[in-house]
């Protein structure tokens, strides 16, 4: 009796955990780490930042305009003769020259002026720098589905093993109530001498080992539980509320696979690079055309010096810079650059194989689930009818304790074998889903279970 009260203190301790937890289904946990898991924030601040970047390239079709202010310090004035202007006529020098002579500047001098710089052609450099920041940006976005699509997988994981682990916890229980029975059952008859001493210490024994299997399910939940508490970010007991299921049949492989062509972000991801190579020989290829440009300057401070006075206050004009001879191996890079573009293509080529392998991998795994869960249904009505045969027999005295034990021990891996098979279902069918880009669908699959 204390054997049977322990076991019926834990089982209430576990049924009021569960009362106590907070039920999630499946959906809802996984907004909350579309919400709030740090790998998905950190894609979608690259994502901002990566935006940014690509908003700032846009400026470079802008002029660029400085305000400069300049100290200069010279060994002496700078001062003209009137000999020095008179010579510079190439006149004849007077006999009587005045000894004049004039200050153009003294040794210190201060000037502040605003210049504009606007590019006008440049080869096409810039529309290469705004083509290969659209490709990182486009990088940056197909980068955070991949992390939403792994976080996807991973939260279904956590989610559905905690959900197995809870029926394994569940099957054990009722193997455990099954041999406490069979235990009581077996002190009774031992009392009426109708069964040997060993057969009644093969009850126990059986009854003993079912309880340490049930502790081990327990503690296999509590591990599964804590990892998707982890994910979830949350510091409650979670319960998960979704259960394990199983569909009849699945649509046509060639739909997932053709979805996953179309809409997979490592697809996507290619052509990004694909892009900022393509950015990259156009970026090399205008190295060899000239830059024109339009430029400008203001005088807003230069002193009261006569050279200050005679100086313009503003100039504009045209300048081209041709590039003749280049030190930084610009024809090897167009070429190492057109060597990226066919080194993404194979990249791409080879990612859809792959893609399609996996896709159509995964599909049979999860159809090879759906046969072994309903090929299991016969060994199931099998199994109950015989754990009922055996304990009759047993009371009978035409079977053993053993008998009873391993009837109840099959019982309990043929349910085990199926919430398996449901689970690797389950498993399998959320990660088509999330190759295929139908994650939205998975409820559907849930009501059709349901309703079949």
């Amino acid at each position: 009796m204390l054997k049977m009260t322990r076991v019926s203190i834990l089982i209430t301790t576990l049924l009021s955990i569960s009362v106590q937890a907070k039920s999630v289904d499946f959906d809802s946990a996984w907004k909350n780490v579309l919400n709030n898991h740090n790998g998905i924030a950190a894609e979608r601040m690259n994502v901002q930042r990566q935006e940014s970047l690509a908003s700032g390239t846009s400026d470079l079709n802008l002029p660029s305009i400085t305000l400069s202010a300049n100290y200069t310090y010279l060994d002496d004035d700078v001062t003209v003769s009137a000999e020095q202007v008179w010579n510079s006529t190439n006149a004849s020098i007077p006999f009587l020259l005045p000894n004049l002579t004039s200050t153009l500047s003294e040794r210190d001098i201060f000037t502040s002026s605003i210049r504009a710089i606007w590019p006008i052609f440049t080869g096409g450099r810039i529309s290469a720098a705004e083509s290969a920041a659209e490709g990182k940006t486009a990088e940056a976005r197909s980068q955070l589905l991949m992390k939403q699509q792994a976080s996807y997988e991973d939260l279904a994981k956590y989610y559905f093993s905690t959900v197995l682990a809870k029926e394994v916890v569940n099957t054990y229980s009722e193997v455990e109530q099954g041999l406490a029975k069979h235990r009581d059952n077996a002190i009774k008859l031992q009392q009426q001498g109708q069964i040997a001493k060993v057969e009644r210490l093969q009850a126990d024994a059986s009854y003993d080992k079912a309880k340490v299997d049930l502790r081990k399910a327990q503690q296999d939940y509590d591990i599964a539980n804590a990892a998707l508490v982890s994910m979830l970010q949350t510091t409650e007991t979670v319960t998960p509320e979704t259960q394990l299921f199983i569909n009849k049949s699945l649509p046509q492989l060639n739909a997932f696979v053709d979805s996953t062509l179309d809409t997979y972000p490592g697809l996507a991801l290619l052509d990004a690079k694909e892009l900022q190579a393509e950015s990259l020989v156009k970026a090399e290829k205008g190295r060899y055309y000239p830059d024109v440009y339009l430029y400008g300057n203001y005088n807003l401070y230069e002193g009261d010096s006569l050279s200050a006075e005679i100086t313009p206050d503003w100039l504009v004009g045209v300048g081209v810079n041709v590039p003749l001879l280049d030190n930084k191996g610009r024809s090897d890079k167009v070429v190492a650059a057109h060597s990226a573009i066919q080194q993404v293509k194979y990249l791409k080529n080879q990612a859809k194989q792959d893609l399609a392998l996996l896709v159509e991998k995964t599909y049979r795994e999860a159809l090879q689930a759906i046969d072994e869960y309903n090929g299991l249904a016969s060994s199931l009505e099998l199994a109950k009818e015989n754990v009922q045969l055996r304990e009759k027999a047993f009371k009978q005295g035409l079977s053993t304790s053993l008998d009873v034990v391993d009837a109840e021990l099959y019982l309990a891996s043929i349910k085990t074998q199926r919430s398996l098979a449901s689970f690797n279902y389950v498993i399998s069918l959320v990660k088509l889903l999330a190759l295929s880009n139908q994650t939205d669908t998975f409820v559907q699959y849930q009501l059709q279970a349901r309703q079949g």
